[in-house]
């Protein structure tokens, strides 16, 4: 079994010391570990931002991370691209430090080509987000709002989109997950039985992810765990 140090980070202190978000980068790592024949064999937690490219100088538990993987001779893992950074430079950079990383979202087979791609629309989200969040606040401003405490109804009205803005991302998931299915069944009938072999099917059919990539063993366990579910 392959050794892999778990890299899990979180950008703000009120995160880190409530646990929202780590638990569930460590389920993830920990579901992509199991179906890839991945043994953790050492944790790293960061409470720090991931903004720009000398990043690294700020976060030492990422050097920690780099160090330990050093030692066992295995890669980083982290559960999605931006855990390690929205940086283009500062992916780039840490793949030219020598030691490879894999991303559970991405799949343990992603190549550098991709990682780079990823990371470079990881960095245009964000100067798309932070770009929208200016031109927000900058209009409210003008209209007189007052910027700081949101009064109780306007912070309920925001509370309940976000509500249905979740609501609306599970039941597309959702919706995702029966147009696959039954390709899925036609692998399983047709002699596919482990989660990677059917993600291999569902690849050689060019049947694509919801995000539009590759299929991993960690994707189709999703897929089947929420139609249990359902």
């Amino acid at each position: 079994m392959n050794k892999l140090i778990a890299y899990f980070r979180v950008s703000t202190a009120q995160q880190g010391r409530s646990g929202l978000g780590i638990e569930a980068q460590r389920e993830a790592l920990a579901r992509f570990a199991e179906a890839e024949g991945f043994k953790i064999v050492g944790e790293f937690v960061e409470v720090e931002t991931g903004k720009g490219a000398d990043a690294l100088a700020l976060r030492p538990q990422l050097s920690a991370a780099l160090a330990e993987a050093r030692l066992h001779g295995c890669p980083i893992g982290v559960a999605k691209l931006d855990r390690l950074s929205r940086d283009v430079h500062f992916i780039s950079g840490l793949m030219a430090h020598g030691t490879p990383f894999v991303v559970a979202e991405l799949g343990a087979k992603t190549d550098p080509f991709t990682l780079h791609l990823f990371a470079a629309l990881a960095e245009k989200e964000r100067a798309m987000i932070s770009s929208r969040t200016k031109a927000a606040l900058s209009a409210a401003k003008a209209r007189g709002v007052k910027l700081g405490n949101p009064n109780p109804v306007a912070h309920a009205g925001l509370s309940q989109a976000g509500t249905l803005g979740v609501a609306a991302v599970k039941a597309s998931a959702s919706a995702f997950a029966a147009r696959i299915m039954p390709a899925i069944r036609d692998a399983q009938a047709n002699g596919a039985k482990s989660l990677r072999q059917i993600a291999e099917a569902l690849n050689e059919r060019a049947i694509p992810t919801a995000r539009g990539g590759r299929w991993a063993a960690t994707q189709v366990r999703d897929i089947l765990s929420r139609q249990v579910v359902a």
